[in-house]
């Protein structure tokens, strides 16, 4: 991980810090002496990674909803970032059935918005899109989805996400396209699973709170399959690739997929019943049902693009993976959750010393 020295003394903005992936990445751009300007809303939960860590009071913090183009470009102005890292969104694809239209309008519009900010600071160097795996139409294939596959969406989330996908390339094209602009790339994540995840309607979260109900967890789709990943699997991916931006801009800037290797795709049910064996207790049932809501039953990206072109790869095996997050579960209320998670990320970057050469 020495390309990541390059943060050292940057101006980093981050978008979505107070949410589950935001702070984590909050935390490991702090350790690598980044100058972090986070920009969200106000943390929804009083035991997620932001609030227990206190990473707030050592960065810039900012709240301001991307739906508010003015005060966006006032924050861009005012801190003149060299680095944008957007990950603001509703990430949920139940709430979107719920709200479509404030969906829409936080991950279309809102992420529009960052790109119209950065358009107008001539400071910005890299910006880093963050979208999701679930941006490509779904065909349920048994093989990955590569970066060059159709957009689509049949839920508003996901409809959302590869909308926000098109709006992210018509202003690479049309405005970021000569030398001297900001280099802007699409990241593309699956599942993300780690400690301090209290999303509603999140298999590890919803794990997590029956255990603590002392009922049994109430599975959906349990022969659902998905590309589970740590989140500091795709964090990793989305620092390297915006390393790469500030090298390279004209051979980086595109979209990319950050996901498990093909042999680390697993189904519902594997994930719960691994969490549960390393827990020691608790206990779940099938709830089914053909009238819920639609989401997808196969879902698998395909990294090869990443792997080879980009130098990044997966570093943990999945019961790695399911250790370090019930591990942050079992320790938050008792540890330092701020040391806790610059272990977590230590651990990790050794793991990817180790098995990656660097």
């Amino acid at each position: 991980m020495s390309e990541f020295s390059i943060f050292k003394g940057k101006k980093v903005l981050l978008t979505g810090h107070t949410g589950f992936k935001g702070s984590w990445l909050a935390i490991w751009l702090e350790m690598l002496g980044a100058e972090v300007i986070g920009l969200a809303l106000d943390p929804l939960d009083e035991d997620g990674v932001f609030t227990r860590s206190g990473i707030g009071q050592r960065i810039t913090d900012y709240r301001c909803d991307i739906r508010d183009l003015e005060k966006v470009r006032r924050i861009f102005s005012d801190e003149k970032p060299e680095i944008v890292l957007h990950l603001a969104a509703q990430p949920l694809v139940l709430e979107s059935y719920a709200q479509p239209v404030d969906t829409f309008a936080v991950n279309v519009m809102g992420t529009a918005h960052i790109l119209e900010a950065i358009r107008h600071t001539s400071s910005v160097r890299a910006g880093v899109m963050v979208t999701t795996d679930k941006c490509y139409e779904n065909k349920e294939w048994v093989f990955g989805y590569r970066e060059s596959d159709p957009m689509g969406g049949h839920d508003p989330y996901s409809a959302s996400k590869g909308a926000a996908e098109i709006v992210i390339s018509s202003y690479r094209r049309s405005f970021f396209s000569t030398p001297g602009q900001a280099a802007i790339a699409s990241a593309r994540s699956g599942n993300v699973i780690g400690g301090g995840d209290w999303a509603a309607n999140r298999l590890v979260p919803d794990v997590i709170r029956a255990e603590k109900a002392g009922q049994a967890l109430e599975v959906r789709r349990p022969d659902s399959t998905r590309p589970w990943q740590h989140v500091l699997e795709p964090l990793s991916g989305y620092l390297l690739l915006a390393a790469k931006l500030l090298e390279a801009p004209d051979r980086y800037a595109s979209a990319w997929n950050f996901g498990p290797l093909p042999t680390q795709v697993y189904s519902v049910r594997q994930v719960v019943e691994a969490f549960l064996q390393h827990l020691g207790k608790g206990e779940w049932r099938d709830v089914s049902d053909p009238d819920q809501p639609h989401e997808a039953g196969l879902l698998m990206l395909e990294i090869s693009k990443a792997i080879h072109e980009l130098g990044w790869k997966p570093v943990l095996q999945f019961q790695e993976m399911i250790r370090l997050t019930a591990d942050w579960y079992a320790r938050y209320t008792k540890d330092d959750v701020l040391g806790l998670c610059r272990e977590q990320i230590n651990q990790y970057r050794e793991l990817w010393r180790s098995r990656n050469g660097n």
